[in-house]
């Protein structure tokens, strides 16, 4: 794996603190370092993590948080939720992938058995306790979360999170408990949320998320009725919407109420149940 990073065919996607290295001003490009400056930046990370091929091509993601990387005139770190619709989906799926497992590295750097330090192996896609007695192996992990369109006849039930933007209306969503269904998963958050029994639980897309580690599994459910009593400790409001209202001709042009980003999973379950063509997903 040295002499893979060592070559000159080699491509490396750096991270600086969750961000990804992007060239900005018109349409946005992702940077992928080569050559001497690559391997210079390399070199100055502490882990050097394989993606994988492209079109026989050799990527690796590494982590410069903290390092001083003479890397601001080739572009300028940025969120790639901001940027991830307007690049390239092959693009977007390197710096996603890349950007998801320096997230994990950081976050394992010792042993959650005896505490003590982890040494990168295999590639990058394992972390191994340095500890003799010990030698516990940790992989990156993905947490699967639901994520449904509640429907009722001719209306769709969106809901807003605190954190949302002004505006925002979303599908619900939660993480899968331990040993519990995709189906069970839907019906209890749905239940949770808005207090809302729910029936023909159906799976639709998944879409991976890795901010900062999650595959997002699609749903639409119905609705057994349309009464329902919002869980202020999970949402701050939702709402029945019709197809008409969500037409987008006729959503409010003063920003009071809007949808989730094209590219994410949320919108696509709208649009489909919309009738729509779906939108472009993250991984394209």
């Amino acid at each position: 794996m040295i002499e893979l990073a060592s070559s000159g065919a080699a491509r490396f996607v750096p991270i600086d603190t969750e961000k990804n290295l992007v060239k900005t001003g018109g349409n946005p490009e992702a940077v992928f370092l080569q050559g001497m400056m690559g391997r210079a930046v390399a070199n100055s990370s502490d882990v050097q993590i394989f993606l994988g091929y492209v079109e026989g091509t050799p990527y690796f993601a590494v982590d410069v948080t903290g390092k001083d990387t003479p890397l601001k005139d080739l572009g300028e770190f940025v969120d790639l939720r901001q940027v991830g619709p307007l690049l390239f989906a092959r693009e977007g799926s390197i710096l996603a992938y890349a950007r998801g497992m320096t997230y994990w590295h950081r976050r394992h750097r010792y042993c959650g058995v005896c505490g003590a330090t982890t040494k990168v192996t295999r590639g990058g896609h394992v972390r191994m306790c340095t500890n003799e007695n010990c030698k516990t192996e940790t992989f990156p992990r993905t947490d699967p979360a639901v994520i449904m369109l509640v429907h009722h006849g001719d209306k769709c039930l969106l809901g807003r999170g605190k954190h949302f933007p002004r505006g925002m209306h979303s599908t619900l969503a939660g993480f899968v408990e331990p040993g519990e269904s995709f189906e069970d998963a839907v019906a209890r958050e749905v239940y949770e949320e808005v207090k809302v029994k729910v029936k023909d639980v159906i799976y639709r897309s998944s879409q991976p998320w890795p901010f900062p580690a999650s595959v997002m599994i699609g749903f639409h459910a119905e609705a057994e009725s349309m009464d329902f009593s919002v869980n202020e400790s999970e949402l701050e409001s939702a709402r029945w919407m019709s197809r008409e209202e969500l037409r987008t001709e006729n959503l409010p042009k003063d920003g009071s109420f809007f949808m989730p980003r094209r590219d994410s999973i949320a919108r696509r379950l709208i649009e489909e149940w919309l009738g729509h063509e779906a939108g472009p997903s993250i991984n394209g």
